[in-house]
């Protein structure tokens, strides 16, 4: 309250009066202040609220961003497990794909594991067919042949006519054999069983070789061979004895077929660095194209099955696949009229280090002691016609006598008793077979030191090498080469002095 005020009231009323008014005015001060506090918390209270209601909005605008946030969550949560679902009904799919897959691969493998057990014993079948059709057919060309052999070397000797005939028996004799070989040498590289020796061959060593055994041929055909100078310095990387084979195929081909009066050229050349070609050209009939296009099929000889001259057809087709084994490769160039050129192309190989010094060969002499000189030859066979074959050929042999046994557990017995100089032992022995007699001889001491030639129809590559591999001197197949035979006793009882 202001002065003006309380001195106007204290005039007026004196003290008592002035008592009252500083009462009264004390109550209105306090009046004014209640109400300007009373103001003041209305106002502090309308802000409170105004906060409040800020504060709710504010609270309100935060959950329903949570809720909007919560809702994307769980958007994003439903839209996952979605793709969850889809991504493992996916794989339930795929494990499902997975093993029909799985059973097909199965199904399949055991398919080809039956597939191929079949073809295993198809093949196995094949090959003993194999070697039983040429044991079964060497047999009796073995006692064919070689009687012929001896008839031809007999004395008295056989008369012009008889030899025209004995050669005729002998010719076509060996020509069965050259297509029991043929047809088996084609069935052993089908069934990849055919094993190669490959080493630097001197074309020119072998070139001489197989010109010295084709030269009869062409002089019986009235055919000129020529054959074009070699560089000795050229080495083929092959395997000799098939290169002989393939050599001696190609060459006898061009004298068969060639016209009469006609010219065969050998030569070699360098076709490309690191490959030597050998061609065989014949002035014969020639090839059409057709023909050509036939050339290397089994069993086709183009036509030729009417003429004079015998064969299987399937010569060519051995011949291509031995060149082919040995990394080669063959070709022909033909006109009609004119005739044709086959040629071979095989691997050069480095020509290899010879020594300096040629050591001459040791001249082996058979030494005898007296009566010793008579040498005793036991064979073992149980075919009546083989076993007489080779006592004819040993009586040709004055320094040899012969025992005989007619199985194998005879012939162990006879070798314990009588201790020959050489065995000689056929391999399908009644009782106990050849390599189990070989096994019993090699066993005793008495009679380990005896050398055993094996004498067989099994003529399979892989008879010889098991028949070495057991450990035969050496493994002959039947049918008997006379001199070949003789030569392997005479080299078996060498070896026996040297001891």
């Amino acid at each position: 309250m202001n002065n003006k005020l309380k001195d106007g009231i204290a005039v007026a009323g004196g003290p008592q009066k002035d008592r009252r008014r500083v009462t009264t005015l004390v109550e209105v001060e306090a009046a004014v202040v209640a109400r300007d506090q009373l103001a003041t918390t209305r106002e502090d209270a309308v802000h409170s609220r105004e906060g409040a209601v800020d504060l709710r909005e504010e609270a309100a605008a935060s959950r329903e961003g949570e809720i909007r946030v919560g809702q994307a969550l769980q958007a994003a949560s439903d839209d996952h497990m979605l793709m969850l679902r889809e991504a493992n009904a996916h794989l339930i799919i795929a494990n499902m794909e997975a093993q029909r897959l799985t059973e097909e691969v199965q199904a399949a493998k055991a398919q080809l594991e039956h597939a191929k057990s079949v073809a295993e014993k198809a093949n196995l079948a094949k090959s003993d067919f194999l070697s039983s059709m040429s044991h079964e057919l060497r047999t009796p060309l073995n006692a064919i042949l070689g009687f012929t052999q001896l008839l031809e070397a007999g004395s008295p000797p056989p008369t012009p006519s008889q030899t025209v005939r004995l050669q005729q028996i002998v010719k076509a004799g060996w020509h069965l054999l050259e297509l029991i070989n043929e047809i088996l040498d084609l069935a052993t590289i089908e069934s990849g069983k055919l094993s190669l020796s490959r080493e630097p061959v001197s074309m020119s060593e072998v070139m001489l070789e197989c010109q010295a055994m084709i030269e009869p041929q062409a002089l019986q055909n009235d055919i000129r061979l020529t054959f074009l100078p070699f560089d000795h310095a050229w080495f083929a990387f092959a395997d000799r004895t098939r290169v002989k084979q393939i050599f001696i195929n190609l060459l006898s081909n061009a004298i068969k077929y060639n016209r009469e009066h006609g010219t065969v050229e050998v030569k070699c050349t360098e076709s490309t660095p690191g490959r030597l070609r050998l061609s065989i050209e014949d002035s014969g009939a020639g090839l059409s194209a057709d023909k050509l296009a036939q050339l290397f099929q089994p069993f086709n000889r183009l036509g030729q099955e009417a003429g004079r001259e015998e064969g299987t057809g399937i010569g060519l087709v051995v011949t291509k696949q031995l060149v082919d084994l040995m990394g080669g490769s063959i070709g022909v160039e033909s006109t009609v009229g004119a005739g044709s050129v086959f040629w071979i192309e095989l691997i050069r190989a480095v020509a290899p280090q010879l020594a300096i010094e040629l050591v001459a060969p040791t001249e082996l002499v058979t030494q005898t002691k007296g009566d010793a000189a008579l040498r005793t030859l036991l064979y073992v066979e149980d075919n009546p016609a083989n076993l007489m074959l080779v006592e004819h050929i040993i009586e040709s042999q004055p320094h040899l006598r012969m025992l005989s046994a007619c199985d194998g557990r005879l012939g162990i017995k006879l070798a314990h008793t009588h201790l020959p100089d050489v065995i000689l032992m056929d391999i399908g022995l009644p009782e106990i077979g050849g390599f189990d007699a070989l096994k019993l001889l090699r066993e005793d001491p008495v009679t380990a030191h005896i050398p055993v030639l094996a004498l067989s129809a099994n003529a399979m590559p892989h008879d010889v090498a098991e028949g070495l591999e057991a450990g035969f001197f050496q493994y002959l197949t039947k049918p008997i080469k006379v001199k070949e035979f003789i030569d392997a006793l005479n080299m078996a009882l060498e070896s026996t002095v040297a001891g």
